[in-house]
């Protein structure tokens, strides 16, 4: 907690003590997302960044609003109820204020929201780390528990291996409950299976805590853990490239054939009504065809799996 988030804890701190109900979903991602911040401090930072934020661009812009006289660039010719008829020596004082506030609104709603926000958007993609990595991960578990090395042990090593991703801090919170907090494998396992944002790794933690309770060989429950993810992995690479195969098709049809289509239909009608303007080109040729482009790039990295 730097000295700023201590500020406005400091502030609102008191007060947003009593919002853990009002905010649990954002209490639950800031968790998921593995972020240093407490809730409280999260929420405190959030609220008074909006203020700041909001009244800072409020200023600047009203402030610009009153220089260039934007208030005045409004014109009404429609009938206008009387009681405004008088405010209109007023209108510069009036509209900047509008502008002011209507700008403290919007860019203090906005900084707002992207705080809210931002902790479900990294826990997402934590999630799609974890999927990612899960299933070597898991190889790696396999192997430690194969040669005899203790379930603790397993995941303490898991946790001091970077190469796994977001899979290695997961094993690092269970290792931080069983070596700091004194809890037992199986309440390590419990607590991190009900904060992890990956559907498949609570199912995991919660299958060897299964299998641990029930005095089963976790080695083996290991192993066909690696076997199942390995299938899934390759199913889902099988499903992403036939996926990629239509797009490129897709875009070939698109963005190729169909928009040579269109200029050419486009150059021929002009020619046979002696119209010679361009703009419909134009259009095809800087509208149409990069943002196309960028949508397919879009799409296509939305659907890339994490490597």
């Amino acid at each position: 907690m730097n000295s700023y988030e201590r500020f406005c804890f400091g502030l609102l701190g008191t007060r947003m003590k009593g919002q853990r109900e009002q905010y649990s979903q954002l209490r639950n991602d800031i968790i998921s997302a593995r972020l240093k911040t407490p809730f409280e401090v999260y929420l405190s930072t959030a609220l008074v960044s909006s203020i700041l934020v909001g009244l800072a661009a409020a200023a600047v812009i009203g402030l610009l609003s009153w220089v260039f006289r934007i208030p005045t660039m409004v014109k009404y010719k429609g009938a206008v109820p009387g009681f405004l008829v008088g405010l209109t020596p007023y209108s510069m004082i009036i509209g900047t204020l509008l502008i002011t506030i209507f700008s403290l609104i919007i860019f203090g709603g906005i900084t707002y929201a992207v705080f809210i926000m931002y902790p479900g958007i990294e826990a997402g993609n934590r999630r799609r780390n974890i999927d990612a990595t899960l299933p070597y991960a898991i190889n790696y578990v396999t192997s430690m528990s194969t040669a005899g090395i203790t379930p603790a042990e397993v995941f303490r090593l898991l946790g001091d291996s970077p190469i796994y991703g977001e899979s290695s801090v997961e094993a690092r919170y269970i290792a931080r409950e069983i070596d700091i907090f004194g809890r037992d494998l199986i309440d390590a396992l419990r607590l991190v299976s009900s904060s992890t944002p990956s559907k498949r790794m609570k199912e995991f933690l919660q299958g060897a805590m299964a299998s641990i309770s029930s005095g089963g060989n976790l080695t083996d429950y290991f192993r066909n853990k690696a076997d199942q993810y390995a299938l899934e992995n390759r199913q889902t690479q099988k499903l992403f490239l036939d996926t990629l195969a239509l797009i490129s098709e897709s875009y070939v049809t698109a963005m190729v054939a169909g928009t040579l289509f269109l200029i050419i239909l486009q150059a021929i009608m002009s020619t046979m009504s002696g119209d010679n303007n361009p703009m419909f080109l134009y259009a095809v040729i800087y509208i149409m065809l990069p943002l196309g482009s960028v949508a397919f790039v879009i799409m296509i990295s939305s659907l890339t799996p994490e490597s």
